[in-house]
């Protein structure tokens, strides 16, 4: 769907990752360096008193970062975040969503606002909640 002629409310893209796997979780830790134990170590995750490891918040923003590239090219992107809602257990499977909400002008500069969610297809549970603005050529 093109962005700049979506209509409000309208979901414009959609991208489902693979389930999340240990090993997902341990080349994700080597990518992006973050080597906290709870989201590799059975044993350190059980005596934080969670029942397994689980995926890094970032990782699912990274689906998200792909879903985004696929939309609209990276040097349009002018903002993305989102917010962590809930934990990602092995084995979610992670479909992320977009969705058009406004056209807007920012310094002269046409632009479209997204709202973003991670969800996993398993419990329908919101892991990441959050919006983009890309410009529009």
């Amino acid at each position: 769907m093109d962005i700049a002629s979506a209509a409000t409310g309208t979901e414009i893209g959609s991208l489902t990752a693979d389930p999340v796997t240990r090993h997902m979780l341990a080349l994700y830790c080597g990518a992006s360096g973050d080597h906290n134990p709870i989201h590799v170590d059975i044993d350190f995750a059980k005596a934080a008193g969670m029942p397994d490891v689980f995926a890094h918040g970032m990782l699912s923003m990274a689906f998200l970062g792909r879903l985004l590239t696929q939309l609209a090219p990276q040097t349009s992107l002018r903002s993305f975040g989102a917010r962590f809602t809930s934990i990602t257990p092995i084995g979610a499977e992670i479909v992320c969503t977009a969705k058009f909400v406004e056209r807007f002008e920012d310094a002269g500069e046409k632009c479209a606002r997204l709202e973003l969610i991670a969800m996993d297809k398993n419990s329908n549970d919101i892991k990441l909640a959050g919006e983009a603005v890309v410009a529009l050529r």
